[in-house]
């Protein structure tokens, strides 16, 4: 009787600790999509406010240099190596010796996150001038590729390359100032990563879960505020960006003194000789290199971009934020509803199931990714214009942006395919083989973007990211022949015949919508944009979706019932 008072006592406990995860887990999924919206806010601020000009070519060229150490250096060392670290000392006990070990390993890795970034801010600040220069080739030098290959530039008239000269120097010269004014951001939004390690080792989410909100929402707020005050506007979103980055830290901070832990300096030789923060610096090498790879992807397509022309660089972030609220709005979704389910099977060795489940949900987002890339490529410029034609984002802002946005719309299948295949790697503990195809991707999609911007500009840079997309997901296939666990000729098999399925669907859906959108378009010109654009976008997206939906019911597809039960559990 003990016994199974004591068992079902144990099972309560298990019950209410899944329902814990499960709310933890819906509220930070809402406010990642909030995020993701207020993000796109954020884009469209700037496109309202810089439109596709110089000052928004050097600002988006200035916020992704710190942006990208953030990215991987605070982010990849606090998730792979931190985290971890933290739980074990965490797990060894409560006595008064183990906390004390745990509040000196939390104290060194703050101190060296302190010191390192703080060091790099300087060093970043004294060399902007030189690392604006990076990105932008001076008028006349052709880039280094471009002479390895043989292929020639455009040699400027006497007048023209004055005013080329002209323009390279105003912008070089806004890049080092924009660049010289958000260095700070990346010592705050270290230290910001810092405590969210620590919340989530304590198993609290949604602190740090709002902080991106309350980031954009600043930028924005500063944007309005500041941009009269300011020699132009991209200043004052970068004053805005600061301000954020420490706004993130200081709203963490209570939380994580909340949670019992300290955060204070200690001397560099603790710091360095704490065997917590060397396990923590031998976890982040390997991961740095993997990262790397993915990251630098945004570091040489800008710096080919800025030397396409005015406008280039900007329009190809604001495609990217487009697609990436596209697909973060199921993708993430779909590959976190099904990652703990692959664990599972894969711990338990259930390979049978693991297929299963993993095609299953290869199809799901084949489902849902082929029919919004069909939808796109039909109404790609009513969108860019409902979400960003405004004061300076005019019709060559416009133009310049779907001429990008069409080719990075098309690689959103593979994109998405990716984030299912990876965590299935992911499940069963084997991160060398994803990486490597990561690295494969990265070297293709930059010999690609050298290559095809010259013939294309700024639309041969994003179809080189789709192409290196569609060569990881290559590779990753290739990579499951030699793991005993994947299904490859069942999984080909399946897939195939359902994307060769959902096309057809696609292309019916997208028929009629074709036809109609000019006829929309026409009687709704002449008013603000969320009538003459956002009533056109609602009604053909409700008829493509309609059609779509009632195609896959009438033919008894089965991916669209397992979706609705995933997503009712």
């Amino acid at each position: 009787m003990v016994e199974q008072t004591s068992e079902t006592s144990q099972e309560e406990k298990k019950n209410s600790s899944n329902k814990s995860l499960i709310k933890s887990g819906i509220s930070l999924s809402l406010l990642t999509f909030a995020s993701r919206i207020m993000g796109l806010i954020r884009e469209m601020t700037k496109a309202s406010f810089l439109g596709t000009s110089m000052f928004a070519d050097a600002f988006t060229t200035a916020f992704m240099i710190p942006n990208l150490l953030r990215r991987l250096f605070a982010e990849s060392s606090v998730s792979v190596a931190f985290i971890p670290t933290f739980k074990e000392y965490i797990a060894r006990g409560d006595s008064d010796e183990k906390k004390k070990d745990t509040q000196d390993f939390l104290n060194a890795t703050f101190t060296l996150i302190t010191f390192c970034t703080v060091i790099v801010v300087v060093l970043g600040i004294f060399f902007s001038p030189l690392i604006s220069r990076i990105f932008c080739t001076k008028p006349g030098t052709a880039p280094l590729l471009s002479r390895i290959l043989g292929i020639q530039t455009l040699e400027l008239a006497p007048v023209d390359y004055e005013l080329a000269i002209g323009e390279w120097t105003a912008k070089t010269n806004e890049i080092t100032l924009l660049t010289r004014i958000m260095w700070p951001y990346l010592c705050f939004i270290s230290i910001a990563a810092l405590f969210q390690g620590i919340l989530n080792g304590c198993k609290v989410f949604a602190p740090s879960g709002f902080t991106p909100i309350l980031l954009n929402g600043i930028i924005i707020a500063f944007t309005y505020l500041l941009s009269p005050h300011t020699a132009n506007p991209a200043r004052a979103m970068s004053i805005g960006v600061v301000v954020g980055g420490f706004v993130q830290a200081a709203f963490q901070l209570p939380f994580v003194l909340r949670t019992g832990w300290k955060i204070s300096f200690c001397s560099l030789k603790r710091t360095f000789s704490n065997p917590g923060t060397k396990k923590v610096l031998r976890l982040i090498g390997p991961t740095i290199i993997g990262m790397a790879a993915y990251q630098l992807n945004d570091v040489v397509s800008t710096a080919i971009a800025n030397n396409l022309g005015t406008g280039v660089t900007s329009s190809l972030q604001y495609s990217l934020r487009l697609q990436e609220l596209i697909l973060g709005i199921f993708a993430v979704s779909i590959s976190t509803v099904i990652l703990p389910d692959l664990s599972g099977y894969a711990n338990k060795k259930d390979w049978e199931n693991f297929n299963t489940l993993f095609i299953q949900g290869l199809k799901i987002i084949t489902m849902i990714s082929i029919p919004v890339t069909f939808y796109s490529l039909v109404t790609g410029e009513d969108l860019i214009s409902l979400l960003y034609k405004n004061k300076s984002f005019d019709d060559e802002s416009v133009a310049l942006t779907l001429g990008a946005f069409r080719w990075h719309i098309t690689g959103l299948l593979f994109i998405a395919l990716n984030r299912i295949i990876a965590p299935a790697f992911y499940a069963q503990q084997n991160t060398k083989l994803p990486t490597t195809a990561g690295i494969i991707s990265f070297v293709i999609n930059i010999i690609l973007a050298f290559v095809l911007s010259v013939f294309m500009k700024g639309p041969g840079i994003a179809l080189a990211l789709t192409l290196a997309s569609v060569g990881n997901t290559i590779f990753l296939l290739i990579f499951m022949k030699k793991m005993d666990s994947f299904d490859i000729k069942g999984l080909l098999k399946n897939l195939s015949i359902y994307i060769i399925k959902i096309i057809i669907f696609s292309v019916i859906a997208s028929v009629p919508v074709y036809f109609l959108r000019p006829v929309l378009l026409n009687v709704f010109a002449g008013h603000n944009r969320v009538i003459s654009y956002g009533i056109p976008v609602l009604i053909t997206a409700v008829i493509f979706g309609v059609i779509g939906v009632g195609l896959l019911l009438v033919s008894g597809d089965k991916s669209t019932k397992a979706l609705l039960k995933k997503f009712k559990r």
